[in-house]
């Protein structure tokens, strides 16, 4: 099916309202499926990794192949309306007040106060999250405003180390594999074979040119290792693994675990974090069915992960290389609606 026709039975609110604002959010309604009812709000806002491409992508598989409603929210210069990485600026994030589960995909964002009181009021009520790749680092705020806790290294003992360490598991700490030179393959832990979240999955079906994160061992409370990533020699899934002191022992890229926010009571947020997830990453369905079968376990759908999860591509999907230069990291000029048509 054309990705227009995809468009006009999903989201067939979403062009008018473009019309009329330029930061009213994209919304795809979703459909039948085990999805059905509930509510999904991605988030888009990393410099190097093109978020921007993969978010919009998952959006659409959720929402097309399993009948979620997804709000997709993008960092958007207030100027021209236009998705810009480096603009601390995402309209719509109210919509977060009745979301069941929150993507999250950013990378060092100061938002202003306003807008950060909705991810914090999310977080407090200890709702699912799910975070990609740079999301261990998602905010870099200033010591002295008033969210400064959820920073990646926020030095107090009460959120050591903010969002990424307190909800995700991890902050950043450096890169593990060599940046664009050596490749990801992900490698089952043993004993998680039967994983909710690797169901459908077999050896060798993971795999990203991004390059492994370090990790620091062992990750916090509940957290459980699902996948390690094996540092390849190079950025083609056939490379052989390097081989030294890299792969011994392996970097955990995809773990689960839960928090507890601080106005739930008996509530226990889950958590899925995983360290890939880049537009070039997600080209590879392995990749992509880790990532949405998580999204359902997060959102306690777990269930309802079939044996094989459709995580086909929903119309085109070129992703571009992940790169971090001074001037158009990203494709300029583009709308956020402009990402759906």
């Amino acid at each position: 099916m054309k990705l227009s026709h995809i468009v006009a039975t999903l989201a067939i609110v979403v062009l008018p309202s473009f019309a009329h604002a330029q930061d009213k959010p994209v919304v795809l309604e979703g459909g039948d499926g085990p999805g059905k009812g509930k509510h999904i709000v991605l988030l888009s806002g990393d410099q190097e990794y093109r978020s921007e491409e993969t978010i919009p992508q998952l959006a659409k598989i959720l929402s097309k192949h399993h009948g979620f409603k997804c709000t997709v929210l993008f960092t958007v210069d207030p100027k021209d309306g236009t998705v810009n990485p480096t603009i601390n600026n995402v309209p719509g994030l109210e919509a977060l007040k009745n979301a069941d589960l929150l993507i999250i995909f950013t990378r060092f964002l100061n938002l202003p106060d306003e807008q950060m009181q909705h991810i914090v009021d999310y977080v407090a009520a200890g709702k699912p999250v799910v975070g990609l790749r740079t999301s261990t680092h998602a905010f870099n705020i200033p010591k002295d405003r008033k969210f400064a806790k959820f920073s990646w290294n926020y030095g107090g003992a009460d959120y050591k180390q903010g969002f990424g360490k307190q909800v995700l598991g991890e902050t950043w700490v450096n890169h593990h594999g060599a940046h664009g030179k050596e490749g990801t393959r992900g490698i089952v832990v043993k004993g998680q074979e039967k994983h909710p979240i690797l169901k459908g999955i077999k050896p060798g079906d993971i795999f990203g040119t991004t390059d492994v994160y370090t990790v620091n061992l062992p990750l916090p409370g509940d957290s459980t290792p699902i996948v390690l990533g094996e540092v390849t020699e190079t950025l083609k899934p056939d490379s052989p693994a390097l081989k030294g002191k890299k792969n011994d022992p392996m970097m955990p890229v995809a773990w689960t675990k839960t928090y507890k926010g601080e106005l739930a009571r008996s509530t226990t947020g889950r958590v899925f974090t995983t360290t890939m997830g880049a537009s070039q990453d997600f080209a590879f369905e392995g990749t992509r069915r880790m990532i949405v079968n998580g999204c359902f376990w997060a959102i306690g759908l777990e269930e309802k992960i079939a044996d094989k999860t459709n995580a086909d591509i929903v119309g085109e999907f070129k992703p571009t290389p992940f790169k971090f230069k001074k001037n158009e990291e990203w494709k300029p000029g583009v709308k956020p609606a402009d990402l759906f048509k």
